[in-house]
């Protein structure tokens, strides 16, 4: 994730502070590591510097004093190239998963790693069952649904991998019987 990025799309919508961005962040993304206060005023720090956003006010609404930030022209820009520049799918395997995998046959042998991926099959299914339920709720808001979606499709990416993986271990494991 783009943190100063999310913060510009979410000051698009209209000024403001610090503490409104991280609610924000955290309602509207509510599957993505929440954000600490800290970092949304560091990343507003790098923002206003590089030009993005600019101070619009301040109110002390019963507490400290918070200023509001807006986009600049230039902070709309970057986010427009942002939102049409196109991710380039990764070009390692950089996944825990795949790893524990390898180690475990390299380090462990092959039974270690069958009882690792069957282990796992049956983690990921549970989380599929509590996102599915999720996103079948009645008045779920709809970026739980897009987060749920998303989880769901990775989910099932790494099902497939993992089973897979299973059956190859297991022929390996029969192989060196």
């Amino acid at each position: 994730m783009s943190t100063p990025h999310v913060l510009l799309g979410l000051l698009a919508a209209g000024p403001r502070h610090g503490y409104d961005l991280k609610r924000a962040h955290d309602e509207r993304m509510p599957s993505s590591k929440p954000l600490a206060y800290g970092q949304v005023y560091a990343t507003l720090g790098r923002l206003e510097r590089d030009g993005l956003v600019e101070p619009s006010g301040s109110d002390r609404d019963g507490g400290p004093e918070r200023t509001s930030y807006t986009l600049t022209d230039a902070g709309r820009a970057r986010l427009t190239e942002w939102l049409s520049a196109v991710e380039p799918p990764a070009p390692y395997v950089t996944a825990t998963l795949f790893s524990k995998v390898v180690v475990g046959l390299l380090a462990a042998g092959a039974d270690v790693a069958r009882d690792y991926l069957v282990a796992q099959r049956a983690a990921h299914t549970a989380r599929l069952r509590e996102l599915t339920a999720i996103k079948t709720r009645p008045q779920t808001p709809v970026g739980e649904v897009l987060a749920a979606d998303y989880a769901i499709a990775h989910l099932d990416a790494d099902l497939r991998w993992l089973q897979t993986t299973l059956l190859r271990v297991t022929d390996l494991r029969e192989v060196h019987q």
